[in-house]
């Protein structure tokens, strides 16, 4: 059997999220903190839109870029957040969540041996998705003394004639790092000047805690050399709805939409209808959120500090990114036995890179009250380990 399957396919690891969300969906009284899922409802307003175009029929394909009234919407909003202009007819693809975003992207872009610069720690389908795509991974490490920001100093020293994309992960999953107007005013001038392109995951941009998210098609001269992606799950709350959008030149998403028309055929349309909802109207339910979030980020930082557990203070996304080093282990060594003795999930770094080792990734899109429990277990075993290193 194994002769008729493909070698790029086989060789790409499976991923190190799922694996402990399945052990721990099977054990009584575990609390999971792994999945980047937010443990909110979809707003009724919108839920409801979602309804009554089911009874309404509207159960057809739309258009295989997505319902028109669902791009001019989608066109509205970035105006609104980014002040930047996309044309609905040519410049806007509705995409089944900005995972199909990513990969259709890629393969758009991408000739067998280019090279994409990936920064890690990172979201886990970058990396095998320039793969399938026949590219080649460029893994740029970021470091926690910058707050995993991408330097200039770091692009610029994995630009080679070669490189062909950008990958730019921020609000970044999963060490909830953001970057800056500054910070991104500094690689844009690199990138207009070995001319390459930006694939820019924004998914998380409405999930920020300083000040107001830039994105980098706000620069000058970005706008024309970018991929953006973003879409619906995280902001609203509706993961299980698939719904993401991708925003470029339309030279690109003219070729995205090709792939998308073949493999896909249009995103779910009963999502679409509601996701038209949801940018009318639910600015107030991603406020709302939002506030949570960030009252739940807060407690997490200052119950990090009463235990003297190291963590750099993240300002995007649902994320916190501790370093375990002090306990010479492996996070994934870190995360089984916690798991084991305390029966809660959380995510080894190395599931986002090898770069990641050393850390482990918490979700904090989950009850504040699972995260007190939570945290409790976690001073508890932790407590244990600084014991059982002073009595060796």
């Amino acid at each position: 059997m194994r002769n008729f399957l493909a070698d790029r396919v086989v060789n790409i690891k499976p991923s190190g999220i799922r694996k402990f969300f399945d052990i721990v969906s099977e054990m009584k009284d575990a609390i999971s903190l792994g999945v980047g899922e937010p443990d909110f409802d979809t707003p009724w307003h919108i839920r409801e839109e979602g309804i009554y175009a089911f009874e309404r029929g509207k159960t057809f394909y739309t258009s295989n870029a997505g319902l028109k009234d669902l791009r001019t919407e989608i066109s509205k909003y970035i105006e609104r957040k980014q002040g930047v202009i996309y044309d609905p007819d040519c410049e806007i693809l509705v995409t089944v969540g900005g995972s199909e975003a990513i990969d259709i992207g890629l393969r758009a872009v991408l000739n067998p041996g280019d090279e994409v610069i990936i920064p890690q720690p990172s979201y886990v389908s970058y990396e095998p998705c320039t793969i399938l795509a026949g590219g080649k991974p460029v893994i740029v490490e970021l470091k926690a003394e910058n707050e995993f920001r991408l330097t200039p100093e770091q692009l610029s020293n994995a630009i080679t004639p070669k490189t062909k994309v950008l990958i730019l992960p921020y609000p970044n999953n999963p060490t909830g790092g953001i970057m800056e107007r500054d910070d991104l005013e500094k690689i844009a001038k690199i990138i207009i000047e070995k001319d390459i392109l930006v694939m820019s995951d924004e998914i998380y941009s409405a999930l920020t805690y300083k000040d107001k998210h830039t994105s980098i098609i706000e620069l000058d001269g970005m706008r024309e050399r970018t991929i953006m992606i973003n879409g619906f799950s995280k902001a609203y709350a509706m993961t299980g709805w698939r719904l993401g959008y991708a925003c470029a030149p339309k030279e690109i998403i003219k070729q995205m939409t090709k792939i998308h028309q073949f493999a896909i055929m249009c995103a779910p349309t009963i999502s679409q209808y509601a996701a038209i909802e949801a940018l009318k109207n639910g600015d107030e339910n991603v406020e709302e959120m939002r506030k949570s979030y960030n009252q739940r980020r807060r407690f997490l930082m200052h119950r990090f500090k009463e235990i003297g557990l190291e963590c750099f203070e993240p300002f995007g996304a649902f994320y916190v990114f501790p370093c375990i080093k002090e306990f010479g282990m492996t996070s994934e060594e870190f995360a089984t036995r916690f798991l084991k003795e305390e029966k809660v999930a959380l995510v080894p770094g190395t599931a986002f890179g090898e770069c990641g080792e050393g850390y482990l990734r918490i979700s904090y899109a989950y009850s504040i009250d699972n995260l007190k429990i939570a945290i409790g277990r976690l001073e508890k075993f932790i407590n244990r380990l600084r014991e059982e290193k002073t009595s060796r």
